[in-house]
């Protein structure tokens, strides 16, 4: 007959906090003027952008998600969530899940809170996460767009984020370099 010969766990008081885990629970710090400055001029660039491009074509290019990206992309930089094939591939995964449900089932908001859910899941499964992708799957679902104009033109905005990102964080010496990493 087998006897456990293991001692007994004995319970272990609560250390402190250390002091890097106690910084990694409060807010960020406020960003200099120059850099918040930099940052929203660059958003505000990317995104007046994309409403001329839009003019010029007859098309609407600007879509919520495309604005969310570029916030992300411009306020966090070297988070894996705005690295250039999370943004890139995400909205592109997104497209595929909202064209297909909406194939599948039609337009409605069931459909798309699905089309978000499948995008979220793709997205993990590829290892590119990207939030706000997931409302592309939406607007795909509840506007129907053409996606042989849609997806070139989501393809080509998401490339022009990632490069204008890529592009600023150059011109200011103190900004961390875009991307962290490209694939």
């Amino acid at each position: 007959m087998p006897t456990d010969t293991a001692a007994p766990e004995t319970p272990t008081a609560p250390t402190a906090p250390t002091a890097s885990a106690a910084a990694a629970r409060r807010a960020p710090a406020r960003p200099s003027p120059a850099a918040a400055f930099h940052s929203v001029g660059a958003v505000t660039a990317v995104l007046l952008g994309l409403v001329a491009i839009g003019a010029v074509i007859h098309e609407p290019v600007l879509i919520p998600p495309l604005a969310a990206s570029a916030a992300l992309v411009h306020s966090a930089p070297t988070m894996p969530l705005s690295q250039p094939r999370s943004v890139v591939v995400s909205h592109l995964l997104a497209a595929a899940a909202g064209y297909a449900t909406l194939a599948l089932t039609g337009a409605s908001a069931w459909a798309a809170a699905v089309a978000a859910g499948v995008t979220l899941a793709l997205t993990t499964l590829a290892r590119t996460p990207h939030s706000p992708a997931c409302a592309t799957a939406v607007v795909i679902v509840l506007q129907s767009p053409s996606p042989a104009r849609f997806v070139p033109l989501l393809f080509g905005a998401t490339i022009l984020l990632v490069l204008m990102e890529f592009t600023v964080s150059r011109l200011r010496r103190a900004a961390p370099k875009y991307p962290a990493y490209w694939w």
